[in-house]
C-alpha cells in the first residue's frame, strides 16, 4: 500500500467514525529522502487528539515499512469545508450532525459571548427544530442539542 492510502486510512482519535482524509485534516503526504513528511492541520489551535494523530500516523506508517515524520501546519487555517462528502454520511450514520458551511469574515472578527447560531438538523428524525443544550460537548468541536420534534439529544460538529 502506498503512504499516501495508509496515512489516509488512519482515523481521528474523538471521532473514529472518521478517517483524517475525511476530516481534512490530512493535507500532504511526500517522500522526503529516505523518509515521508506527513504534513497535517488541527481543527482549532490547541486541539488535544494532535499528539495522537501524529502517534497513529508514525505507528501506522512505520507498521508498512515507512520511516516517518510529522508536520503540523496552521496555515491555511482548517474548515470544517474540508470534510468530505463521505465523512458528513458517516458523521449523520453515527448519530452526529454534520457541520454546514463555515462562516466567511473578510477582516477582523468581532468577539460574540452568546451562542453561536448554528443551522443544525437532527439526525436521527431531520428535523430542523433543535435547541441548543451546551456549546460544548464531549470534545470541543461538538455541541449538544435535543431536538424538540423526537426529543432525541444529538452532538453537532461545529462549523469552522
Amino acid at each position: 500500500m502506498n503512504a499516501y492510502a495508509v496515512a489516509a486510512a488512519v482515523t481521528d482519535p474523538e471521532m473514529p467514525m472518521l478517517t483524517l482524509e475525511d476530516l481534512g485534516v490530512l493535507r500532504d503526504v511526500r517522500a522526503e529522502g529516505s523518509e515521508v513528511v506527513v504534513t497535517i492541520t488541527p481543527t482549532y489551535s490547541g486541539c488535544p487528539a494532535m499528539a495522537t494523530m501524529r502517534d497513529d500516523l508514525v505507528h501506522r506508517l512505520s507498521e508498512a515499512g515507512y520511516a516517518a515524520r510529522v508536520r503540523v501546519s496552521l496555515t491555511p487555517a482548517w474548515s470544517s469545508d474540508w470534510i468530505t462528502e463521505r465523512g458528513r454520511a458517516a458523521l449523520r450514520a453515527h448519530g452526529l450532525s454534520a457541520p454546514g458551511p463555515a462562516p466567511r469574515h473578510d477582516g477582523p472578527v468581532a468577539l460574540n459571548l452568546l451562542p453561536t447560531r448554528r443551522d443544525a438538523t437532527c439526525p436521527r428524525c431531520g428535523s430542523a427544530q433543535v435547541e441548543l443544550t451546551s456549546e460544548f460537548g464531549p470534545t470541543a468541536c461538538t455541541a449538544l442539542y435535543r431536538c424538540t420534534g423526537c426529543l432525541e439529544p444529538f452532538e453537532h460538529v461545529k462549523e469552522h
